[in-house]
């Protein structure tokens, strides 16, 4: 059969080669690994078979816990099963490892390994999960690229089933499992021959059957544990023969070559570095560059890690080496050196040959690895004495362990093409690229390779793309750093970032602006006209923004550019690119969005090719100077987050780390705000004779960035020119100006703010960036200057709530975001005195995400102490606060006691203990207190003031989505909500794992397609809330801002009022709902949703109890909205109209009834 080529990813490669051999599959979601699971239940919804002539049975489970459980559940009766996972995921899997490893069963996990949690969390790659189970008796096989994950992927399996043992196969999170590569797709029937079909045969005799029953998992006293452990060996001494193999068989098959440990340099080198995954390709440009120079030099490329075959290691080295460096991609603190340089250090000294050998670390968290630094490690086997425990990749200006970068080589072959792309996220420049390099890979014989970058925001935030193509194989696993073309998708980088550092001379660089050459001239800073004029740079302008808008596409230019690039570039004829494109909008859009959106698309392509302008560079450009900027950040900012936001971060050295304390995870609050991204395309005006003073926009901005100032007459006074006041309306607020205020640099633009205004004529209007960037010092000086007004503070109403400082602002969060709206709310009610947990999720990648911390404080430093523990954990974690602070509080509460009795300060003692745990008054007596006891010197009082921040009253929250809530963390909060203790949990539910990229939960209603339910889901929503209300003492509410903001406030004022445990589910409309209104339309999208009977409104207060009250009020209307039209208003829903029609209508009834039954259910407890 001839050979298939393919452009894929990692990723999808583990996809197609585990789907021949696999019959069950046990999948929780986690990054990087889910796409191969998505990849997996897509094709089995579709109905493609495996080598046994069957579809994948695909199960979803509430954890990676869960899941393993299942994938050993699913080996003892007989199926062969698999899982994909990484990270913590991998290591939730840990127990049940060791039990399919000791009961001898074939499963194959494959890990696209990444990270783990440590000061911080990292969703990035490096191999510190993998080394954590290799004691768990799988056997662990590494791929370096997306065609060895394809071949080594077969071998796994093979190997597994041959062996009957279980295969960890694992490639590097992201830098593999993301990049996209032109490989050769093995077929299965080609694959079928290669199965054991008697080694399966023993496997399915071998499984547990009533037909032939036997007791396993028993408890083994000492007598007989140890042998049994023992007699495994002969199994595992087996595995490297078996693999060596299989090796074997897919080298005749491919003409490929693998063997457990590959070498690749001169016959004859003298020094050799030893490591595994995709570095080892790396490494390979930079061995070919110096035996090009005569330099005797080598790798080994480490494929079969466990079991760690010596006689194949030492066959591998060849007889000249003298020195070996082992890198590994991981840090174990303490030990004499990471996993990899001991094994090697192990068979040297068991078997007594002299070699001189040195460990290094390379790598963590996808740190870019290039040919400079594997450079410098044979640099340093050169030495005398070559450094030992060494680093490279950092400056590490502490312990001294990094090694100098010389210089870095060029290794690309002649004629080899490079791309760089910056682009906005949700923009479609990533889409855009994974097209064009398919267009490529399939239209013309050039090798290709796409690799994208992006930060921790959510849409909004940064993307690279870095592509390749030319006539030879590419197989440099790091970013491009000479392109020839660059592309700057979104017109405000040329502020932040260098784009044109990576541009060769005589390249082209592409900017998405609408400025003419005045415009170029006052916008483009000095650094970057040097640049483009000392390169001798090609540069071209497009107004793609306009174009997207006047098509009707949003901020959606990706299209446009696309063309521009085919155009610039020529790398294949124009009119095949237009064919190209056409083909791949209709096959990327039809089913999900429809024609009119492929119709659009195409006519962007006109568009891109035909409105580019060249600007001529001039001569003034080669000596441009920018006026001296001032710049009044802290320290911290400046040497710490604007290097990091300016995409520096790589060259902080440690000392960096250490002077500002970060080396434990902590990172101080409220850095947000020195971002100013001015990443919204638009931002609204504020019309101030139309404005009814509601400050509704106020309260669903996601992002803060707009917000009521109430001034007095000396503020008004010092106000600058331009910054205009009404008189405030409201009772007791006569005495104040009135502004709503703006900040056009923070704002994402959604529209969500002008789309709720309720005034006759809108008091705003979306109006354009840059005629917006006047109110600039407006806004400095609004939350700078002017103080809030406490007296205009309440929690009574939602105007009044809205002049209460947001202790959340300028987040990383989607814009339209459905959830940080309440998230905001909450930090203003409560914010001074707020603990927050959060589970790990799109909350906490928003909440969290260095350099960005939007988590603020007030003039006062006080603020919400946010952290994040895990996925699972976050409501123990949460209720590990609420312990901790409660035995200091308890120990304060005994100190003031004995002040009392003895006679200090006694009133103000008795006050506090009357009122200290009174949240409206805590504060007040605390400091009252603290006031009193200023000069007393006991013991009490000195014990007092060394605790002061624990006097007050803490209301301490845990935040997380229904994947946490609902799924993997539900054992946990139920446990919590259990305990009756006085804690408050926000559910911020989207109905999907939103974080990673829209999989399918238990609040998943029937009929929504998501990832890994790509038919439809066919299970009725889970009700969370029902079931936290059957302990009877849970304060339980369920809200929808943008349907009764005067319910939300209400809701969440009394749960953090009720003295036991509350918990608020909210709906949030989320950009992988695909609603076709936008996600500027969220807030109308929830009123929508609760007018259909979608979502209903309601609110559980146990204490209406003693008051005789039914504690359940249903607080939404009877429903008057059509249910199947909000359901087809979202993609998730209208695509299964699209792709499986013959089940829509069924399971769209299906949601109805689901639906109907809640509201009835809730109109029982209401007694209606």
């Amino acid at each position: 059969m001839g050979k298939k080529i393919d452009l894929m990813d990692g990723n999808q490669a583990a996809a197609h080669i585990s789907y021949a051999f696999t019959e069950v599959a046990g999948i929780f979601p986690i990054t990087p690994s889910s796409p191969m699971a998505e990849h997996v239940d897509e094709w089995a919804a579709n109905g493609k078979k495996n080598l046994f002539g069957q579809p994948v049975q695909v199960v979803e489970m509430q954890s990676e816990g869960g899941a393993a459980g299942t994938v050993h559940g699913a080996l003892q009766s007989g199926a062969l099963t698999t899982t994909y996972t990484a990270s913590q995921g991998l290591l939730l899997m840990i127990p049940n490892m060791y039990k399919i490893a000791g009961e001898m069963l074939p499963g194959v996990f494959h890990v696209s390994a990444r990270t783990l949690s440590a000061h911080a969390l990292s969703i990035f790659g490096d191999h510190s999960d993998v080394m954590s189970v290799r004691n768990t008796g799988f056997a662990l096989l590494a791929s370096s690229s997306p065609q060895e994950v394809m071949d080594l992927g077969a071998v796994s399996h093979l190997s597994a089933i041959h062996c009957r043992m279980p295969v960890l196969h694992f490639f590097d999170g992201f830098r593999t499992s993301h990049e996209i590569q032109k490989i050769e797709v093995l077929d299965y029937e080609d694959l079928r021959p290669l199965v054991d079909m008697e080694a399966l045969k023993a496997f399915r005799k071998n499984a547990l059957n009533p037909e032939h029953p036997a007791t396993r998992g028993t408890t083994v006293n000492p007598d007989i544990f140890f042998q049994c452990r023992e007699a495994c060996n002969q199994k595992v001494e087996a595995i490297p023969a078996a693999v060596e193999q299989y090796m074997e068989a897919i080298n005749k098959l491919t003409g490929r070559s693998y063997h457990l440990f590959d070498y690749y340099g001169a016959p004859d080198a003298d020094r050799v570095i030893v490591l595994m995954g995709s570095a080892a390709e790396t490494a390979k440009e930079t061995v070919d560059y110096l035996t090009a120079q005569g330099e005797k030099v080598g790798l080994v490329n480490v494929h079969l890690y466990r079991p760690f075959s010596a006689e194949h290691f030492l066959k591998a080295i060849p007889a000249t080496c003298k020195k070996l460096a082992v890198l590994d991609r991981t840090k174990e603190p303490g030990a004499m050196g990471e996993p990899l340089y001991q094994d090697v250090c192990a068979i040297y000294k068991n078997k007594g040959l002299p070699m001189e050998i040195v460990g290094g670390r390379y790598g963590l968290s996808s740190k870019d690895t290039t040919p400079g630094q594997i450079l410098a490690v044979y640099e340093n086997l050169k030495q005398d004495a070559p450094k030992h425990d060494f680093t490279i990749g950092i400056v590490d200006d502490v312990t001294f362990t990094s090694l100098p970068i010389t210089k870095e080589i060029e290794t690309a072959p002649a004629g080899q093409t490079s791309a760089e792309f910056w682009g906005m996220g949700s923009d479609g420049t990533v889409g855009a690229n994974k097209n064009s390099i398919k267009i490529i890979g399939h239209a013309t014989d050039l090798y290709c390779q796409a690799y994208f970058v992006y930060d921790s925001k959510k849409s909004g935030g940064l993307t690279q793309s870095h592509l390749r193509f030319g006539k030879d194989p590419i197989s440099s696993p790091y970013l491009v750093t000479k392109a020839d073309f660059v592309a700057c998708h979104t017109p405000s980088y040329v502020h932040k970032y260098d784009m044109v550092k990576n541009l060769k001379d005589g390249g082209t660089f592409l900017l998405n602006c609408g400025w003419d050459m005045d415009g170029l001239e006052r916008e483009l800073p000095a650094s970057m006209k040097r640049a483009l004029a000392a390169k001798e740079v090609k540069f071209y302008t497009i107004d793609a923004t306009r174009i997207a808008r006047e098509l009707g596409l949003g901020n959606r230019t990706n299209t446009i550019l696309q063309a521009a690039f085919f155009k610039l570039t020529g790398v294949i004829p124009i009119d095949q690119a237009i064919t190209e494109m056409k083909d791949a909008i209709y096959k990327t859009y039809y089913k999900k969005k429809g024609q009119a959106v492929v119709d659009m698309n195409n006519a962007s392509i006109d568009h891109g090719i035909n409105e580019l302008v060249r600007v001529e560079i001039p001569g003034s450009w080669f000596n441009a100077k920018d006026e001296a900027a001032q710049d009044d950040a802290p320290a911290f900012i400046k040497e710490v987050v604007e290097v990091m936001n300016r995409q520096e971060g790589d060259s902080l050295p440690v000392s960096a780390m250490v002077k500002y304390g970060l080396e434990d995870g902590t990172w101080p609050a409220g850095t947000s705000k020195y971002e100013k991204r001015g990443a919204a395309v638009e931002v609204p005006q504020w019309n101030m004779t139309a404005c009814i003073q509601c400050n509704q926009c106020s309260l669903v901005c996601p992002h803060a960035a707009i917000r009521p100032v109430l001034l007095d007459e000396e503020e008004v006074k010092a106000a600058p020119a331009g910054f205009e006041t009404k008189t405030a309306v409201g009772q007791d607020l006569g005495k104040y100006q009135y502004r709503m205020q703006v900040s056009p640099y923070d704002c994402t633009g959604c529209g969500s703010c002008a789309n709720v205004c309720p005034a006759k004529e809108k008091a705003l209007v979306m109006k354009p960036l840059d005629s917006q960037l006047k109110e600039a010092p407006n806004w400095t000086f609004a939350v700078e200057e002017v103080t809030v007004k406490k007296d205009a503070v309440s929690d009574k109403s939602v105007k009044t709530s809205q002049f209460a400082k947001p202790y959340f602002e300028f987040s990383g969060a989607c814009a339209g975001c459905g959830e940080t709206p309440y998230i905001k709310l909450i930090t203003q009610l409560f914010g001074d005195r707020m603990y927050i947990t959060n589970a790990s999720g799109c909350s906490s990648a928003y909440g969290g995400s260095t350099p960005s911390s939007p988590y603020c404080t007030d003039k006062k430093g006080f603020g919400p102490a946010w952290a994040m523990s895990l996925f699972e954990d976050n409501a123990e974690y949460a209720y590990g606060y609420l312990l901790g602070q409660d035995a200091i509080k308890r120990q304060l509460v005994a100190a003031v006691s004995a002040l009392e009795e003895k006679g200090i300060a006694k009133d103000a003692c008795a006050a506090y203990l009357e009122k200290g745990n009174d949240a409206a008054v805590s504060r007040e007596v605390s400091d009252a207190l603290l006031t009193a006891l200023e000069g007393d010197s006991s013991e009490e009082a000195a014990f007092i003031r060394q605790n002061q921040e624990f006097l007050t009253k803490k209301s301490v929250w845990a935040f997380g989505g229904d994947g946490w809530a609902y799924d993997i963390g539900y054992g946990g909060l139920d446990h919590v909500l259990a305990s009756g203790k006085d804690i408050n949990i926000l559910v911020m539910d989207t109905e999907v794992y939103s974080n990673t990229g829209g999989q399918s939960s238990k609040s998943t209603a029937a009929g929504a397609i998501a990832k890994f339910a790509a038919g439809g889901k066919e299970t009725k929503k889970k009700d969370l809330g029902m079931m936290a209300m059957s302990y009877g003492y849970v304060y339980v509410a369920q809200v929808a801002m943008g349907a009764d903001p005067s319910q939300t406030l209400k809701a969440i004022r009394e749960a953090e009022a009720y003295p036991g445990p509350s918990i608020v589910i909210a709906y949030c409309p989320c950009i992988e709902h695909g609603m076709k209104c936008g996600m500027g339309l969220s807030q109308l999208e929830q009123k929508k949703a609760v007018e259909a009977g979608y979502w209903h409104l309601y609110r559980f207060d146990p204490q209406r109890k003693a008051a005789g009250e039914n504690p359940f009020v249903l607080d939404s209307k009877e429903p008057t909205g059509d249910f199947q039209k909000f359901l087809l208003g979202q993609n998730r829903y209208a695509s299964l109209k699209l792709s499986f029609p013959e089940k829509a209508e069924e399971l769209y009834a299906k949601s109805a009834r689901d639906a109907q039954e809640r509201l009835d259910s809730y109109k029982t407890l209401a007694g209606k």
